[in-house]
């Protein structure tokens, strides 16, 4: 199947699906149209939730193509690339309506940061989770701003470090990624439609201005992570990120 991100609305309950055939890994193609997706479901009338999934029953999301990391020439591309993750992270930073994440699998990287970003994640148990940046020579400076927001230092520092290490599910809702964590995914479900349809009954006004709590203090985040997409796409480049890409692809 080809990549994609699909929204629709019903019932208003706006629900956002991306898809990669890799691990539902994110291509820039992928991170321009959540970026999109997300603001365009922020404006939409008849919608007072979104749910954020991505598809199948395995990975939730597995962060950055490696197949687009190597293809990355110069510092400009680098940006570019990384910057993708920035408009994703900022389009739910600010979008005007509560954000549930539904998680079915491991998240990695730039997933880290998705279910971060999200203002509600629920999760089934084995939804296992790892910031991998560090092994490959970067670092999760993009995701960093909303992984220590949502779970504070010592946890996203903790994951940081120590980059090839899986930190299990219930570390994650102990430390406050999650905010929910079931049995199976049709408990899951259960859970999500329940939660978006009791906020999709609720006053708007009302959840706006929690939102605005929620994130308060992260107005400088438009300037922030795009300097840290410069970091990233900087240290992309060198020599030590080129081999460790190349040695993860032949696994």
């Amino acid at each position: 199947m080809e990549p994609y991100v699909t929204s629709h609305t019903t019932n208003n309950i706006t629900t956002i699906e991306f898809f990669h055939p890799q691990s539902n890994s994110l291509p820039g193609v992928i991170l321009s149209l959540l970026a999109q997706t997300i603001r365009q479901a922020g404006e939409e009338k008849d919608s007072s939730v979104i749910v954020l999934k991505s598809a199948g029953t395995k990975a939730f999301c597995a962060g950055a193509s490696f197949d687009e990391l190597v293809q990355i020439q110069n510092e400009s591309e680098g940006h570019e690339f990384f910057r993708g993750f920035a408009k994703v992270i900022n389009a739910m930073r600010t979008c005007p309506k509560l954000i549930i994440a539904r998680i079915q699998g491991k998240c990695v990287g730039g997933g880290v940061g998705l279910a971060s970003a999200a203002d509600y994640a629920i999760a089934v148990k084995g939804s296992d989770v790892k910031l991998s940046e560090l092994a490959v020579g970067i670092g999760p400076f993009v995701v960093g701003p909303a992984v220590e927001r949502k779970m504070g230092t010592g946890p996203f520092s903790a994951m940081a470090i120590d980059a090839t290490g899986w930190r299990s599910s219930e570390w994650a809702y102990k430390h406050g990624l999650f905010s929910d964590l079931h049995e199976t995914t049709e408990q899951v479900d259960e859970a999500v439609n329940k939660l978006a349809h009791t906020l999709s009954q609720s006053s708007p006004d009302a959840m706006l201005e929690l939102k605005k709590i929620f994130w308060s203090g992260t107005d400088h985040w438009d300037t922030l992570l795009n300097e840290r997409a410069s970091i990233s796409g900087r240290l992309i480049l060198s020599e030590y990120s080129k081999k460790a890409i190349e040695k993860f692809k032949a696994k």
